[in-house]
């Protein structure tokens, strides 16, 4: 039997022997590997937490203590360790385990996650009820340097300074997050790494002590425990000192030994302390360490090689922006680009290469991506911020209260608006339309296809206002190309003519609709079909048009119900004197969980044979 084999709980690798460890720790990678071969999913990130994770379960007992993962890309050893090796086949499949902490999946999942920058406050959190309650476990929040640009983190680590108890937080310094980190922070953490010197002499100061008899040991604990010890003579984490946070580090992240030592030493402080580990992200399998950017997030590829094992045949649509706004910004030497450290998954890389003076990467920090458009705007600039659906949420207050009070000229490019599949709940981009159509001043626009994006861009920057354009991920649909009217403000496109029914589609639902048409041709049911175009504001006149010869609309999105635009179609039909049949094919008012987008769309509703379905018994047709 294999050590790794011998794992089905948490308190299973305390009988694994330490001689032991690094076999276990090379067969935890190699099941990684094959898995992530197979199925794809987050590789890199795994692959250098393996030792700490190790320690963490060796040092602290799960789920008595609480261990909280930062976005959670890194937690698959985590979950084999916790007893969850089996489920692995099943791993961000629909109905299967999801690739991030879960509390309703495992009692070793203590806080749910999948954004970054949120485990220092959720942890602090826990510790703070821990202590009210008369509880003694450890609580320990593991954070990546890249999401420690996150302000959000530093906020907590600002309030976590004034904690009278033990609460440990695990900086896993990779020196890379999806993207290179940017930033002051990233500066400072690389002092701290090549500042060897401060650690040898640390730990030989250490051992001299400890060898006088009687005296040395209390020498040596003293001068941890006080705000007076060795490192305060050095530079190296003072930033966390100051915040009132103590300072462990930094350490070598693939020893099991050396990391179960200091985490000795830090449960030990009445305190937050922060223990400042060193791992490399994709070790152990040379492509991902090579490259471990692209093996973030990865599809299967080829074991040997770790060549992807589908090579992309037609352009998806960030292919489609990218190529588009280089050319738009060839013309218009105004045009400015932001990213919030999300550079190749946008699609802004090869702009940043392009145009390296009008592109800016400013870390995990979406709010200030928002209000930093916002300023280069009010300076004559014409800013795009290129950013995931679901990431945008986190800016909403700036995109309300810097952009669009102001009313100023911003384009947001919302890539995987919609569904996106295997990351899940926090992933899915269904709730943009709704948060965007709110606010007062927004334009929302969401293209049929790809030539119908590079008109958007282009319309976008020329508007003068805020503008979001929503388009999904994956392949961009190719069809429909002979309908391309030119983007008129708040005008939709009639595809299709007839009557009775007609099918009002956005974005990525207008080839679906295109199915549901042919299909109900089929029974003998005609039906126009009509590009929205417009999320808001809606083609109240061409529905006015439309009115006078259909009795049946239908409205079709990739978002939640409430607060899309089909309600803004519900609202028109309602103040109509003619009574009208309105159906919405749309997301519940529910989280999506994780799965392949086809299945999920299935069991949603909204591919074409279920759409056909619910009409065919609405109508009794």
């Amino acid at each position: 039997m294999s050590r790794l084999d011998q794992i089905n709980g948490p308190e299973d690798i305390r009988k694994i022997p330490p001689a032991e460890w690094s076999s276990l720790a090379s067969e935890i990678r190699r099941f990684l590997i094959a898995h992530c071969a197979e199925s794809g999913g987050h590789l890199a990130s795994n692959l250098g937490v393996v030792e700490l994770t190790m320690a963490m379960y060796l040092s602290f007992s799960p789920p008595k203590d609480k261990i909280i993962w930062d976005v959670g890309h890194q937690s698959y050893t985590h979950k084999i360790l916790s007893g969850r090796k089996k489920d692995f086949a099943g791993l961000r499949c629909f109905g299967g385990i999801a690739g991030f902490p879960k509390r309703n999946e495992n009692p070793c999942d203590a806080f749910n996650t999948g954004h970054s920058s949120t485990s220092i406050s959720a942890g602090l959190g826990m510790a703070v009820a821990r202590d009210l309650r008369g509880e003694h476990h450890a609580v320990i929040s593991v954070i990546g340097d890249g999401a420690l640009t996150g302000g959000m983190a530093y906020e907590a680590l600002n309030n976590a300074g004034q904690l009278k108890s033990n609460f440990i937080i695990v900086l896993n310094d990779n020196r890379m997050s999806i993207s290179e980190n940017v930033g002051g922070m990233s500066a400072y953490l690389n002092s701290i790494r090549t500042s060897a010197g401060y650690n040898r002499l640390k730990e030989n100061v250490a051992e001299a002590l400890s060898a006088i008899p009687g005296v040395g040991k209390r020498m040596v604990e003293s001068l941890r425990t006080t705000k007076n010890g060795i490192k305060q003579l050095f530079v190296p984490g003072m930033l966390f000192e100051n915040l009132g946070v103590t300072y462990l580090g930094p350490v070598d992240g693939h020893d099991v030994r050396k990391l179960m030592r200091v985490f000795e030493e830090a449960r030990r402080l009445n305190r937050a302390v922060l223990v400042h580990v060193i791992t490399e992200k994709g070790k152990g399998y040379r492509p991902a360490e090579r490259h471990p950017d692209l093996f973030h997030g990865v599809g299967p590829f080829e074991l040997a090689t770790g060549i992807l094992k589908k090579s992309k045949q037609y352009p998806d649509y960030t292919d489609v922006f990218s190529k588009t706004l280089i050319r738009l910004a060839g013309e218009d030497p105004r045009i400015v680009a932001v990213t919030a450290a999300m550079p190749e998954g946008t699609g802004l890389a090869a702009f940043g290469r392009r145009y390296p003076q009008r592109y800016f990467d400013v870390g995990i920090a979406e709010q200030h991506a928002v209000t930093s458009a916002a300023g280069l705007a009010a300076g004559g600039m014409k800013p795009l911020v290129a950013v995931y659906s679901s990431f945008l949420q986190r800016g909403f207050d700036q995109v309300l209260h810097d952009v669009c009070i102001q009313n100023l000229p911003v384009v947001f490019a919302i890539d995987r608006a919609g569904l996106v599949g295997a990351d899940g709940e926090t992933h899915q981009g269904v709730f943009d339309l709704s948060y965007l159509g709110c606010i007062p001043n927004m334009t929302i626009l969401a293209p049929k296809n790809l030539w119908e994006l590079e008109r958007d861009l282009r319309f976008a920057f020329s508007y003068g206002r805020p503008i979001a354009i929503r388009y999904p991920r994956g392949q961009a649909y190719r069809g429909l190309q002979e309908y391309g009217q030119p983007i008129e403000f708040g005008k939709a496109e009639l595809i299709y003519r007839e009557e009775k029914t007609a099918l009002l589609a956005l974005g990525s639902m207008v080839s679906t609709a295109e199915h549901v048409r042919e299909k109900l041709k089929a029974l003998g049911q005609p039906c126009t079909l009509v590009n929205m175009r417009f999320a808001k504001p809606i083609d109240r006149k061409l529905l006015e048009e439309l009115g006078e010869t259909h009795q049946n609309f239908v409205t079709l999105e990739e978002n939640v119900l409430r607060g899309g635009f089909g309600l803004e179609v519900a609202d028109w039909a309602s103040a109509h004197e003619r009574e009208f049949s309105v159906t919405h094919i749309a997301l519940p008012d529910a989280y999506v969980e994780h799965g392949d987008v086809s299945v999920l769309r299935q069991h949603l509703g909204i591919d074409s044979d279920s759409i056909v379905r619910v009409l065919r018994d609405k109508y009794h047709w």
